[in-house]
This record gives C-alpha cells, sequence and structure tokens, in this order.
C-alpha cells in the first residue's frame, strides 16, 4: 500500500513499501552501491536506481552526509544554548540569524517555544574556545537578551534513522 505525502515544493509523491525499505537503508548507511541495494529490496539495478531518483526529486531524500566523530578530531565540547532575542529591536529575528550564519561553532539553531526563543547546539574544541565564543562573539550580539548554557556530559542515544513506518 502506497501512501501520498507533500514535498517541500507542494508536489504530491506516492510512497510505497519498497521506498520505505530504500528510504531506511540509506539512512542506515548511505554508502551502499546500488547494486547492493537492489538486492536487499529485491529489485534489479535499474529500477533500483530509478525509485532512488524519484526519493531525490521528491526532496524525501535530501542529500548524503559522512558523519565525522568530534572527538577524534579534537571537538570535545557540546553544548546546547538557549537564547532569548530581544523583540522590541527591529528585525531582531532576521539580524540575529545573519550574525550566527558565519559561526561555525554554531551547527544547528532551531525556533522554539517554552524556555526560550531559540536553541542553538554548539561544538567546540575545548572550554576556552567555548568560552571566547561565548563572551567575545556571541555576547556582542545585540539581538540576543539573555543567553542560557546546557553543557552535554555524554551522548546516550543517536539515530540517523527517523521514526517512520518503513515497513
Amino acid at each position: 500500500m502506497s501512501k501520498k505525502f507533500k514535498t517541500l515544493g507542494s508536489v504530491e509523491i506516492k510512497i510505497d513499501k519498497t521506498d520505505r525499505k530504500i528510504m531506511k537503508i540509506l539512512q542506515e548507511n548511505s554508502k551502499v552501491t546500488n547494486l547492493e541495494l537492489s538486492k536487499m529490496i529485491g529489485l534489479s539495478p535499474a529500477p533500483t536506481l530509478e525509485r532512488v531518483k524519484k526519493l531525490e526529486r521528491g526532496d524525501v531524500l535530501s542529500s548524503y552526509h559522512a558523519v565525522v566523530n568530534p572527538q577524534t578530531i579534537g571537538l570535545n565540547v557540546n553544548t546546547f544554548v538557549l537564547v532569548d532575542l530581544a523583540w522590541q529591536k527591529p528585525n531582531v529575528l532576521d539580524n540575529f540569524l545573519k550574525k550566527i550564519k558565519d559561526i561555525d561553532e554554531i551547527v544547528e539553531c532551531y525556533i522554539i517555544t517554552g524556555e526560550a526563543d531559540l536553541l542553538l547546539k554548539v561544538i567546540c574544541k575545548d572550554m576556552a574556545s567555548y568560552e571566547e565564543l561565548m563572551f567575545k562573539r556571541l555576547s556582542k550580539i545585540g539581538e540576543i537578551e539573555r543567553l542560557k548554557t546546557l553543557i552535554a556530559l555524554s551522548k546516550i542515544k543517536e539515530s540517523k534513522v527517523l521514526p517512520f513506518e518503513y515497513e
């Protein structure tokens, strides 16, 4: 049974059981070859490739990445920063986003509800570089009213496979 989903471009795409298998396999290992993938899903290589291309065109599969372990390359401090913006200032959100765009240590940014306006995921080499980022760069951004840091002590779980009905 296939289900219809609207993609980012508002195009409807049908995803069936075979497409779901492809999605799960590629999330687990994007380096799998088309030949290996075709064997895993029980199709010949040509229709398998056509299905992958359909999922890419529909923006279901949006990119392929190598996952680098931050600790192995010396990035040992992982923090989350809650940001409250000074909403009384004009264009506060747009200006803030422009200013953080080029800060490489900010690897993710979410607009959230609850205790703060935004949540930043920040990865740094060590506490000294984190301190420099906070006091010499982030605290200088006029659109920020308040910052609150949460330091990740260890990672308990991480999954690249989205919770979706694959079977």
